[in-house]
């Protein structure tokens, strides 16, 4: 049967998502759990995407196809038995054995958390400790420019040779609370770093380095080289997919 795992996970100690040679990573962990489940059977998770390391996820979700006889809830309670505390299956579910956890994605959202306030070691893994004071109003007129169907190539780090880079962002905002910025995007598709390049960009906005305007101009060079710094992983989560 072919099951759909929701799950989170906290991305400090691992090397990222996917599966790498001597390293430790949230798919090892996964397809281990899976493996022992499955009567010692390799078996590995498909998931909607990859994160790269240091990143969280509050609701990330995979398939995996399972032989054995488990219900949903069972097989749930056995990921968690056989999983780190600092990753965490929320719900499983069986599924059409067509159905793709990658390629029936519709919507995915991410947040990105900034503080401007004082440092706070404890947030350190959680939170982008900027700790400087930024032109937030400023940075709310150039998210803006994200909107929409673009070529987000110049926000694509190591993408020169991906041939599309076109997707859709449905939302783009930002909040402040206590001294932290919230930046969340919704859309059909995120590229590798597109989040934290995006994130980068608007940075320099707040910094006054760069007018709103200027966002729209390095959208439209397709440039990466004009796009700047890319934003650290460590306030960076996926909180939702939609299929």
């Amino acid at each position: 049967m072919r099951f759909l795992i929701k799950f989170s996970y906290d991305g400090t100690n691992y090397s990222g998502f996917q599966a790498q040679k001597g390293l430790d990573t949230i798919e090892k962990r996964m397809n281990d759990a899976l493996t022992k489940i499955n009567n010692g059977k390799k078996t590995s998770i498909t998931a909607t995407g990859r994160t790269d390391k240091k990143v969280h996820a509050l609701s990330q979700y995979g398939h995996a196809d399972i032989d054995v006889n488990i219900t949903e809830k069972k097989l749930k309670k056995a990921l968690n038995s056989n999983l780190p505390e600092d990753i965490h299956v929320i719900e499983t579910s069986i599924v059409d054995d067509n159905f793709h956890a990658r390629y029936n994605v519709k919507e995915k959202t991410y947040k990105y958390i900034l503080n401007m306030g004082e440092y706070n070691p404890l947030e350190r893994n959680y939170v982008f400790q900027y700790n400087y004071k930024l032109d937030v109003k400023s940075m709310k007129e150039a998210i803006k420019y994200f909107l929409g169907k673009h070529d987000f190539r110049a926000f694509v780090t190591d993408n020169k040779e991906k041939e599309n880079c076109v997707r859709t962002i449905t939302k783009a905002d930002i909040k402040e609370e206590d001294n932290k910025i919230i930046f969340t995007f919704t859309g059909d598709g995120f590229l590798r770093y597109q989040v934290r390049n995006m994130v980068g960009i608007l940075i320099r906005v707040g910094e006054k380095k760069l007018s709103p305007e200027t966002v729209d101009k390095i959208l439209q060079s397709k440039d990466r080289t004009k796009s700047g710094k890319t934003a650290p992983a460590e306030g960076l989560y996926l909180v939702d997919v939609k299929y």
